[in-house]
């Protein structure tokens, strides 16, 4: 194998996402594989960006003026949110308070680090989410006559319904599914595992893409969703759900103007979510189902649904009240490289 220019640094990656993380930290699989994933696109970007190979990584070119390239690459080029962007910036740190600690002579690029900020949002109480109609032309655009389709189509339908994030739903397995009895089981944040029931069109769905996929299958932990890298069964990555969605979002809005410009996986349990509440689901219920960990990041979904407050007041406030009196009623409101990763525990 080529030789590092600086293996100090993909040994303490390797120490870092083997031992502190799982070890010292205790943190779950998936925050293990959030940070992993930062790690990863960091390396992706100064290969497709800057021309620098994994192997000439080195700590010095990693400093901030880099890191705020790449988070700006992130934003512009994947079309990153705030949050994600912030996430990123929070796990890279990490590894440097890490680095750090076991090496003093790197604190100077971790004290450098703190010199990029915590990007704040426009108005964090506003949740982008679909139309029920928009959801209907989004799910409309996948050819479910062919494989590819059908399990596109299934996996949106499934993101939807169980208001699950991406990760839960590709990490799960066979024996996580139970269609006999219209659930899934899910391992979410913090390794909390929880039971979502699913609808029966759904769980028809579910059974025509196991009779299609995994025929015959014995081994309960296959993962659902797969794709075929030279000819063995590898479970389906990020980057895969996000390329279709995106794809299917483009087509869905050029019929619909009502689809967001932006259309990623997370935004379906953001919809679902809105969905349930607008039908009448209490915050705390829909908190469990959602699996936070805290109530009060349900409370996002009650801010954010403007809509219904005005409903409900127009409905509480009769036409005699002394609002009305100098009111217009005809006026309508107008607002609005693999080995090197292997070796070193980046995949």
């Amino acid at each position: 194998m080529k030789k590092l220019k600086d293996e100090r640094l993909f040994r303490l990656i390797r120490s870092f996402l083997t031992v502190h993380l799982p070890e010292q930290r205790v943190c779950s699989i998936n925050t293990i594989k959030s940070y992993k994933e930062a790690l990863n696109l960091l390396l992706n970007f100064l290969q497709a960006e800057k021309s620098v190979s994994p192997f000439d990584v080195t700590f010095k070119m990693l400093d901030s003026s880099m890191i705020l390239e790449f988070l700006s690459w992130l934003e512009k080029e994947r079309h990153c949110g705030i949050a994600t962007r912030n996430q990123r910036l929070a796990c890279i740190r990490a590894f440097f308070n890490y680095a750090g600690k076991m090496d003093v002579s790197l604190i100077e690029y971790q004290n450098d680090l703190r010199k990029i900020p915590i990007k704040k949002g426009g108005n964090v109480n506003a949740v982008e989410f679909i139309t029920e109609d928009a959801l209907k032309v989004l799910l409309g655009e996948p050819d479910a006559t062919t494989p590819k389709g059908m399990r596109n189509l299934f996996y949106m339908i499934l993101l939807y319904d169980t208001g699950a994030r991406n990760r839960e739903l590709l990490d799960l397995r066979l024996r996580d599914i139970d269609v006999a009895r219209g659930c899934i089981h899910v391992t979410g944040k913090g390794n909390r595992k929880r039971i979502i029931p699913i609808m029966e069109k759904t769980a028809d769905h579910c059974r025509k893409y196991l009779a299609l996929f995994h025929a015959n299958e014995q081994d309960g932990n296959q993962y659902l969703f797969y794709v075929i890298r030279k000819g063995q069964k590898q479970q389906m990555s990020d980057d895969n759900v996000a390329r279709f969605i995106r794809i299917y979002g483009e087509s869905a809005k050029a019929k619909c103007p009502e689809i967001p410009a932006d259309i990623h996986p997370h935004l379906f349990r953001h919809t679902r979510a809105m969905h349930l509440y607008r039908g009448g689901m209490p915050l705390a219920l829909l908190s469990e189902w959602l699996g936070h960990a805290h109530p009060d990041s349900t409370l996002i979904y009650a801010n954010a649904d403007t809509e219904m407050k005005r409903i409900a007041i127009q409905k509480a406030t009769v036409l005699s009240n002394p609002i009305y009196a100098h009111y217009d009623m005809s006026l309508a409101w107008k607002n609005d490289e693999e080995l090197l990763r292997e070796l070193y525990g980046l995949k």
